[in-house]
């Protein structure tokens, strides 16, 4: 699996990561941190360039008022992580200050669809979950994501949602990576979510499909919790916005279908053509662009 393919191949230390953190935290070395830095940049550059959303670098903690926009306050309080004494939270995923970057605003109707992505740490406490995959990266307190985030037009959020998962879907088709994906049932839904769609990655280690990422239409929900209205034109009186997000994606679980789908027969990894100019081993021959 992942993990003693990561350890031997030096790109993964898990022991060392206990030393300093504690479990549930990794570290990664050499091509693993480049390997990281790497689907990072790709991702941001496909969402931004050929996808049409606007980047963003938002803070990585949060008051309390954006995560009661969010929804993530105050039900799932136990799942984060709180600045002591300061009050503020770490952010468990960039959904949260996305949300709020409009919230108490009122946008123009000609501005909708916003499309922004984001790349953030995301911190996740893990609480309810002891015991399932305590070992490597898929279920961390600490891991890199990329968000995908929409503020819609009511009457086009649910085209928006299928054009969210297709975005998505189109980072694993550049990667090669096999997956599919699930609509999920109304009991599986999220407390904001109204529609969600997951996209399960094969990992071959599990031999099992595994979420890698999740598209969800939250249609008013957020929206009405953070004041975030938008004004038709040449008419009086506002509306609320519908807003979407989705993972686009997170980078450990799309390490692990790498490193897991990609590996050779002589145990190396095959890097994907997709990821050679991040990798800084474009110009490589082809027999050489392995881990």
């Amino acid at each position: 699996d992942h993990i003693e393919l990561g350890e031997r191949l030096g790109i993964m230390d898990f022991e060392a990561a206990a030393r300093i953190a504690g479990a549930r935290f990794s570290l990664l070395r050499g091509d693993g941190a480049k390997l990281e830095r790497a689907l990072i940049n790709f991702m941001l550059d496909l969402h931004t360039k050929e996808h049409g959303y606007t980047e963003i670098l938002p803070p990585f903690m949060s008051n309390p008022e954006a995560f009661t926009a969010s929804g993530h306050l105050p039900k799932f309080e136990e799942d984060l992580f709180k600045v002591e004494p300061f009050g503020w939270y770490l952010v468990p995923t960039a959904e949260v200050p996305l949300t709020n970057i409009y919230r108490d605003q009122i946008i123009n109707e000609e501005d909708l669809p916003i499309k922004l992505c984001a790349y953030t740490p995301c911190f996740r406490s893990e609480a309810g979950s002891y015991g399932k995959d305590i070992r490597g990266l898929i279920r961390l307190h600490l891991f890199d994501k990329v968000e995908l985030y929409k503020f819609s037009h009511p009457e086009h959020s649910f085209s928006e949602l299928l054009s969210l998962v297709k975005d998505a879907g189109r980072v694993m088709e550049l990667l090669g990576l096999p997956f599919r994906v699930v609509s999920l049932c109304t009991a599986d839904l999220g407390f904001a979510s109204a529609k969600t769609y997951d996209l399960e990655a094969w990992l071959p280690g599990q031999n099992a499909f595994r979420e890698i990422s999740s598209c969800s239409n939250c249609t008013d929900f957020q929206a009405r919790r953070g004041g975030i209205r938008f004004k038709k034109s040449g008419q009086k009186g506002t509306e609320l916005v519908h807003t979407l997000n989705g993972s686009g994606l997170a980078i450990g679980r799309t390490m692990v279908a790498l490193l897991e789908n990609y590996q050779e027969e002589d145990g190396t990894v095959r890097i994907p053509e997709t990821l050679l100019e991040y990798m800084g081993k474009k110009e490589i021959n082809p027999e050489k662009k392995k881990l």
